[in-house]
């Protein structure tokens, strides 16, 4: 399986008993989805290797799991720290202004009072807050992904509406426009 096919679910955080069972940490707003889970994919040096589940338990975001083949301390510890992946197709479709991180990559973004900014070119996914990275022209600009600054988001047109805050696009064009006025003044 090709890791760009895939979403990160979480990572493997300890080991629980002494049979090589696991305990994941589940990067999602709702475990109980996952308690059903048949199998996953465990990255094991840059590749991504399938394990099937023969037993998981979850609440809230964690998870005990035994996998098939891990019946041992040792074999547990091999794989502590490891990220766990899933195929993106097993990830229910979203509507409206709901989103998938790793979806948002080459949408056109435009603003409601600047028109067409650029293209996301990366969603960075910082624990305060989401960021759409938006090209620019040369420059940059970067606006939280908050549901109050996103009006719509057309999945079929690959474009997002926002709605960012007053000032915000400005601080990174006006940037531009001043390191150009001091490059032609630092040249006369």
């Amino acid at each position: 399986m090709d890791k760009k096919n895939c979403f990160n679910l979480g990572y493997i955080a300890r080991r629980v008993g002494n049979h090589g069972e696991l305990g994941f940490v589940l990067d999602v707003d709702d475990g109980s989805r996952y308690n059903k889970l048949e199998s996953i994919f465990i990255e094991l040096n840059n590749s991504l290797v399938p394990f099937f589940i023969k037993r998981i338990q979850v609440k809230g975001c964690n998870a005990t799991v035994s996998l098939e083949g891990i019946d041992s301390i040792e074999r547990a510890e091999e794989l502590l720290k490891k990220s766990i992946y899933l195929p993106l197709n097993t990830l229910p479709p979203l509507k409206g202004k709901k989103f998938y991180i790793h979806e948002l990559a080459g949408f056109t973004a435009i603003d409601k009072n600047f028109g067409m900014i650029g293209k996301i070119t990366e969603v960075l996914d910082f624990p305060q807050q989401t960021i759409l990275q938006i090209k620019h022209g040369d420059n940059e600009i970067l606006i939280p992904a908050k549901e109050e600054f996103i009006i719509a988001i057309n999945r079929e047109t690959k474009t997002i509406e926002l709605n960012a805050p007053e000032g915000l696009i400005d601080i990174y064009i006006s940037k531009k426009e001043t390191d150009e006025a001091e490059k032609e003044t630092d040249e006369e």
